[in-house]
């Protein structure tokens, strides 16, 4: 009688193994591999951008377009001659343009899961949260992009900014832009078409921008206005913005706006992660 030995680690039920795994795959994810990831997740976000240029328009165009026409076009009216209107346009464009790009956060975050990108993250062994926290970073290059060519802008046709203040601006708008993000990247995640993320998102700041004081005093806006003006957060940031170039001194204003910053991540940065979660 011959007796027949099976090797039991090559017999093993397939439901073993594929709980196996499952196991290997939820392992949990040290804080240092989820920053690493998140990082490796940004440079493709990079690479996104360098081989789809096409992506830049709206940091590369619209700050010179912008910069132009307003100054041109309502700057002997406001201030009596453009030399004296850019220091007061160049921080409020430099404020509308950035804080405006981070919309786009939320619409290419809508389009990834339309298209099943994070679908194919979700069956890697990297942390579930790497790939959003990686769109957000990667996303501070556009902010800075727009940053650098607003201030080019208004050195060029004239503006003479405190060298220290332009520093410290660029990172004080870039640190709001990333909070503003988290708004956007939310409804990216809440919404079902990148369109309508893109819709909505304006709808929002249009408002925030133009009813602020970015580009006209406060004190020629309707007396119900100016209450409205003097309470958003964008003026308080285009106000710090405009202390912080014109002397290089860091003013209350911009405590408000860090303050505010702060703010938004703690609330709406959970709240995207959990909205994230559930949809990958």
């Amino acid at each position: 009688m011959t007796t027949t030995t099976l090797d039991r680690s090559t017999t093993r039920s397939p439901v073993i193994t594929t709980r196996a795994k499952r196991a290997e795959a939820k392992r949990s994810i040290s804080l240092v591999e989820t920053i690493t990831q998140s990082f490796s997740m940004a440079y493709r976000g990079v690479l996104k951008i360098r081989h789809n240029p096409e992506q830049l328009f709206d940091v590369t165009i619209q700050p010179i377009i912008f910069t132009l026409m307003f100054t041109y076009i309502f700057g002997g009216a406001i201030s009596g001659n453009v030399a004296a209107y850019l220091p007061v346009i160049i921080p409020g464009i430099l404020v509308q343009t950035v804080v405006m790009t981070s919309i786009v956060t939320g619409t290419q975050l809508r389009e990834d899961m339309d298209k099943g990108v994070f679908d194919r993250f979700r069956s890697l062994p990297i942390a579930r949260i790497s790939p959003l926290a990686g769109a957000l970073l990667a996303d501070v290059i556009r902010y800075l992009i727009a940053t650098v060519l607003t201030v080019l802008m208004g050195v060029i046709m004239g503006w003479r900014p405190d060298l220290f203040g332009v520093v410290a601006s660029a990172l004080l708008v870039m640190v709001c832009s990333f909070a503003v993000s988290w708004i956007f990247a939310l409804m990216g995640c809440l919404m079902s078409k990148a369109s309508a993320v893109q819709g909505i998102s304006m709808l929002i700041m249009f408002p925030l921008t133009f009813m602020s004081n970015a580009f006209v005093p406060v004190d020629t806006m309707p007396g119900w206005l100016q209450g409205f003006v003097k309470v958003n957060p964008v003026s308080h940031l285009v106000t710090a913005v405009r202390e912080l170039t014109a002397s290089g001194h860091a003013g209350i204003h911009v405590v408000w706006a860090l303050l505010g910053a702060a703010v938004i991540t703690i609330v709406f940065a959970p709240l995207a992660v959990r909205a994230y979660m559930r949809n990958a």
